[in-house]
């Protein structure tokens, strides 16, 4: 009994020692708390601290990004600007480009003109010179022979006696020389061995072509009026008739020129080839080379205008129409010379 009332007793004194050991006292638990407390409500300040700094510096950050699209925007239309300008600028100075270029042409075909009218007019002269040296020629056969009296009056004869003078009974009347004209007997239709002789009937002579500067100038005023089908028809009388004449190469460029503003571009490159291929000393040979290259370039075949272009400058380098390619190939993009690697 003893033992058992000692052993509840120690076991009572153990639970009171073990929850006097788990409870902690008052002043201590309220302290920390505090400190907790404490401790909690500054980090939530730093906490709002940080987030206001975080939400000022985001702020700031928006207003930079703001003003770096503005100002990027801004290079944007200014960069749109400037490449409308220099693109309206390039083409006005390819438009004054072109309008020299179609000056100096018509300024060619003026002079290629005047050349041919002065040749025309050497053989107008030729000719005239000619007609005189016949006339002389024919003066000389139809004046009369040596010994001959000149302005004797008609029903006179030279060689025999006075009108109103009657000859001797019995003497023959002289007879008169066969070799010298008289009153009675008129001059021959034509001198030489066959005066008088019946005129053999000749065929009329085929009909010539017209001159080629007249074909040529009449198919130019036509091409200037805008009738391109009767310039196709006399263009094509020019190569058809005087096919090695300079200005059967000028004929073959501008029918390029109606091909390509038609629009048929094939037939155009055809067109000016014979210029190219034809007629190499043709004044029209560096225009027949840019506009070969513009249609090369119109049917997608970018590589072969290129080289056109190319090729123009390489053989005629100070001509307009070499600053006109190598303005067309920086618009391209590609440079004027070709690499030694391409």
């Amino acid at each position: 009994m003893i033992d058992r009332r000692a052993l509840i007793r120690t076991r009572l004194a153990c639970a009171a020692f073990a929850l006097a050991l788990a409870t902690p006292p008052a002043f201590a638990v309220n302290k920390d708390m505090v400190q907790l407390q404490t401790q909690v409500q500054d980090l939530q300040n730093a906490v709002a601290k940080l987030q206001q700094s975080n939400d000022e510096r985001m702020g700031v950050l928006k207003d930079l990004v703001q003003q770096n699209a503005d100002s990027v925007n801004k290079m944007s239309l200014l960069v749109d600007s400037l490449q409308k300008s220099l693109t309206a600028q390039q083409e006005a100075v390819s438009g004054k480009v072109d309008q020299v270029s179609n000056q100096t042409q018509a300024l060619n075909d003026s002079v290629d003109e005047v050349k041919a009218r002065l040749n025309n007019l050497e053989k107008g002269l030729q000719a005239v010179q000619s007609q005189l040296q016949s006339i002389n020629a024919a003066l000389q056969n139809l004046q009369p022979p040596a010994g001959s009296t000149p302005g004797a009056a008609p029903g006179t004869s030279p060689a025999g006696p006075p009108t109103g003078v009657s000859q001797p009974d019995g003497q023959p009347s002289p007879v008169a020389d066969a070799s010298k004209p008289s009153a009675d007997i008129p001059f021959p239709a034509t001198q030489g061995p066959y005066a008088n002789a019946p005129i053999a009937a000749t065929p009329p002579p085929a009909p010539a072509a017209p001159p080629v500067i007249d074909l040529y100038n009449a198919a130019l005023k036509d091409y200037m009026a805008a009738r391109y089908p009767l310039a196709i028809s006399e263009f094509g009388q020019v190569i058809h008739a005087y096919p090695n004449d300079p200005l059967a190469g000028n004929s073959y460029y501008y029918l390029g020129e109606i091909d390509y503003s038609a629009g048929k571009f094939s037939n155009a490159i055809k067109d000016y080839d014979h210029v190219l291929n034809q007629y190499p000393s043709n004044p029209k040979i560096p225009v027949s080379h840019l506009h070969k290259a513009k249609a090369l370039i119109s049917i997608k075949e970018r590589d072969a205008g290129i080289a056109e272009y190319r090729a123009l400058i390489q053989r005629f380098p100070n001509s307009p129409e070499a600053a006109q390619a190598r303005t067309r190939l920086n618009g391209m993009g590609v440079r004027p010379a070709a690499a030694r690697n391409e």
